[in-house]
């Protein structure tokens, strides 16, 4: 049995664009309670529609409600949790055992998925959770294939597993970081983390104030505390042989195109593994997640302490060698004319690369292009301008145009 395919979403759009590309299981967050407030996150009226949206495509809604909370923070908790039960949540992702708690007294019914902010890293600690109505368990990230596999043969069938496997990944114990807050007072653990371990740091001398000495990789300083993003995409297999629950993409905070990119990769990536090895394109579904923004690619803790091999030290920038041109809306077979959604710009002969959720991308040469009123017009340089164009190939909507960035 295929792991389930997890995706962040941070807005509805990205929530649609997860379905649409191929995830299993969508988690999101309300306005408050959730780990990631630089989000746009969803509105009541978002949550209900969102869930709904999953529910009508045969997908799994999972909501997070994984802060570590304050007093002041859970005052209206408990009508806030049965909101969730309401709309139909499938499960909630919780960090703090009092929370948990109170899910148990107040929705008792309620699936939940232990927050990695848990930091789970062995069999008696799942056993535990398990004993206290835990349902699934997202692992921290600090764990290699041999732990988790122990993890998983001694602890009940029953008890699921889930496992991150791509995307940014935090230099703190399984996400548990004080620096935001100690530097910023941007509390990480209530979702409001600076990312200050992306940040360029010099070295003081106790004795000597205002003598910075730099710890440099380049003229420019180093990113001492700066981790590689995660990328597994060539280790599916491994994940199914040990009977990893679901598989997790980070990046609520990320674009569509991202969630677009990371879903489609993976999800193809997962449904391949039917077929032999030699006929696999595990190394282009790499090259796909390339082309989406990133930072330079490591295994995690999978394979042993990667030590330096897991820092970035040089820069805190993304990658990035592709821009989202458009996004297809409607397309009429018979016409070849397709409706686009213009994300940034692009002019008459720009070679385009279109992809949707299956298949290789495709080329495609900008051409006889018109604006939503059917005028002609040698580019579309406004956000979020309709464009009407002819696409020899067959799309569908949500399907994705791109371009390479001039270097």
């Amino acid at each position: 049995m295929l792991p389930n395919l997890l995706a962040p979403a941070g807005s509805p759009d990205k929530l649609v664009m997860a379905v649409e590309y191929g995830a299993d299981e969508i988690y999101f967050a309300g306005k408050s309670m959730g780990m990631r407030a630089a989000s746009k996150n969803f509105t009541d009226k978002d949550l209900e529609e969102g869930v709904e949206y999953c529910h009508k495509h045969g997908r799994k809604a999972n909501i997070t409600v994984n802060i570590f909370p304050h007093n002041d923070d859970l005052i209206g908790v408990e009508e806030y949790l049965r909101y969730l039960s309401k709309i139909g949540a499938d499960a909630l992702i919780v960090a703090d055992p009092g929370l948990i708690d109170i899910i148990k007294q107040t929705i008792p019914d309620m699936r939940i998925h232990l927050s990695t902010q848990a930091n789970t890293t062995n069999h008696y600690t799942a056993n535990f959770w398990y004993k206290q109505g835990v349902n699934r368990i997202v692992l921290a990230r600090e764990l290699t294939f041999k732990e988790i596999e122990e993890i998983i043969k001694k602890t009940p069938e029953d008890l699921e597993f889930e496992a991150f496997v791509h995307g940014a990944m935090c230099i703190s114990y399984s996400g548990r970081c004080l620096l935001s807050s100690f530097m910023t007072g941007r509390f990480s653990n209530k979702g409001d983390c600076a990312q200050a371990c992306r940040w360029k740091y010099n070295l003081v001398e106790e004795k000597r104030p205002g003598e910075y000495y730099p710890i440099e990789e380049n003229e420019e300083g180093t990113f001492i505390m700066n981790s590689k993003d995660m990328c597994m995409i060539e280790h599916v297999q491994k994940f199914k042989d040990i009977g990893v629950t679901a598989m997790k993409i980070e990046g609520r905070n990320k674009s569509e195109y991202y969630t677009a990119i990371a879903v489609r990769s993976y999800r193809n990536a997962l449904d391949e593994l039917s077929k032999p090895e030699n006929e696999r394109n595990t190394q282009y579904w790499k090259e796909e997640l390339e082309k989406s923004s990133h930072r330079d690619f490591s295994y995690g803790f999978f394979f042993g302490n990667p030590h330096r091999d897991g820092q970035l030290y040089t820069s805190s920038s993304y990658i990035r060698t592709y821009d989202v041109v458009g996004i297809i809306r409607s397309y009429d077979k018979e016409t070849k004319i397709a409706v686009i959604e213009q994300r940034n710009k692009f002019s008459e002969g720009d070679t385009l690369e279109c992809f949707g959720p299956k298949g290789r991308h495709f080329n495609v040469i900008a051409k006889n292009m018109q604006d939503g009123e059917g005028h002609a017009i040698a580019s579309a340089p406004h956000p979020q301008m309709t464009v009407k164009m002819e696409i020899p190939e067959n799309v569908e909507p949500y399907y994705i145009l791109r371009k390479k960035t001039e270097e």
